[in-house]
């Protein structure tokens, strides 16, 4: 019991370590760059003293859900301790020196600087973009080694512990394939980016085939570095699109899918929730992390708001809008539920 205590406070002080370090690391540099290329319309977003006690008890629900989880053995408590110290090292001095021309390209409103050597027939156009300012957008092996780090620092540290809510839904839903052995069982992650997500998918489903797909090369390559020393059969990386899943019919006994919805125009989110439709196996599940929307989550409106005008989120003032659980029953799935955890949403359904 003791030593159980002594981690519950370990994981807390960490928790609460890497928020304050978001925190600090956002105030800074924000006063630096305002000060080097001030703009009056960039000036810094004060929260109203109510809403940072309630984003605060929202982070600390987030937290203790994180560890009950962990003590049911929903998923290994090693996971709540999992961090790349190392390689967030040699990734902070990089967002430093990017910081400029990011908040130079916000400046300008400039959202098309992307890569020359990319050819731009290979992707949608709503992707051709530099989502919150990003240099190269998501398509350069420089994008895809700082943003694990910057998500990180973007959601206070509190980002592996919004994209673990997916796996108990996940593992509730394929209950319904308990009578087949584990490593018949496949688990696409789809947008899988960098392959922070993948990783604890692995640890939670150390038996089943787990795949990642993904639009961006470089993110892949950067998820086939990371994932390359964790135990368990190798997870397969796949560079496609959400649209045109490559796989067959009813082949796929689960979908995930973290913090794509809100990046894609309307009419390509009913696309892509028809595509897991396709590709799932009847009784399949379906789990999607995203942002929080308008109507679960009133009081953070502000926040949301704050988001889209002051991060290049074309897409995202509809997304909080949208009415995600109506499309998802309304192409099909059965069971469908969701719940907000801090700054992410979730949703589970079975096809």
């Amino acid at each position: 019991m003791a030593r159980e205590n002594l981690s519950k406070i370990a994981y807390k002080t960490l928790q609460q370590g890497k928020s304050i370090a978001g925190l600090a690391h956002k105030e800074i540099s924000s006063r630096i760059m305002n000060f080097i290329l001030p703009d009056s319309e960039l000036s810094e977003f004060n929260l109203d003293k109510n809403l940072l006690i309630k984003i605060q008890n929202s982070m600390d629900t987030l937290r203790d859900e994180d560890w009950t989880d962990a003590e049911k053995n929903i998923y290994p408590m090693k996971l709540l301790f999992d961090e790349p110290w190392l390689r967030y090292l040699t990734q902070y001095p990089k967002i430093w020196f990017d910081m400029p021309n990011i908040w130079n390209r916000r400046r300008k409103e400039q959202y098309d600087d992307l890569p020359k050597s990319i050819d731009k027939d290979n992707y949608p156009k709503y992707y051709l973009r530099n989502f919150h300012h990003q240099t190269d957008g998501y398509l350069s092996d420089f994008s895809a080694s700082i943003y694990d780090l910057q998500v990180d620092i973007l959601f206070n540290g509190s980002a592996d512990a919004m994209r673990r809510r997916i796996i108990k839904p996940l593992k509730e839903g394929l209950i319904n394939f308990s009578d087949r052995k584990k490593s018949s069982i496949k688990i696409v992650d789809v947008a899988t980016g960098s392959g922070r997500t993948l990783k604890q998918l692995r640890y939670a489903f150390p038996e089943e085939k787990i795949k990642g797909i993904d639009l961006s090369g470089s993110y892949l390559k950067e998820a086939s570095r990371y994932l390359s020393d964790i135990d368990g059969d190798l997870i397969e990386l796949i560079k496609g699109n959400a649209e045109e899943l490559p796989f067959e019919n009813n082949s796929i006994q689960a979908i995930t899918c973290v913090y794509l919805f809100h990046e894609l125009p309307r009419t390509i989110r009913e696309k892509v929730l028809k595509e897991f439709f396709r590709v799932l196996e009847r009784k399949g599940t379906l789990v999607i992390a995203d942002s929080i929307q308008i109507t679960d989550s009133p009081d953070f409106i502000e926040i949301m708001e704050n988001f889209y005008k002051t991060f290049h989120e074309p897409f995202y003032c509809d997304y909080i809008k949208d009415d995600m659980n109506y499309k998802i029953k309304e192409i099909g799935f059965n069971k469908v539920k969701s719940n907000s955890f801090f700054m992410t949403k979730v949703w589970s359904a079975i096809k």
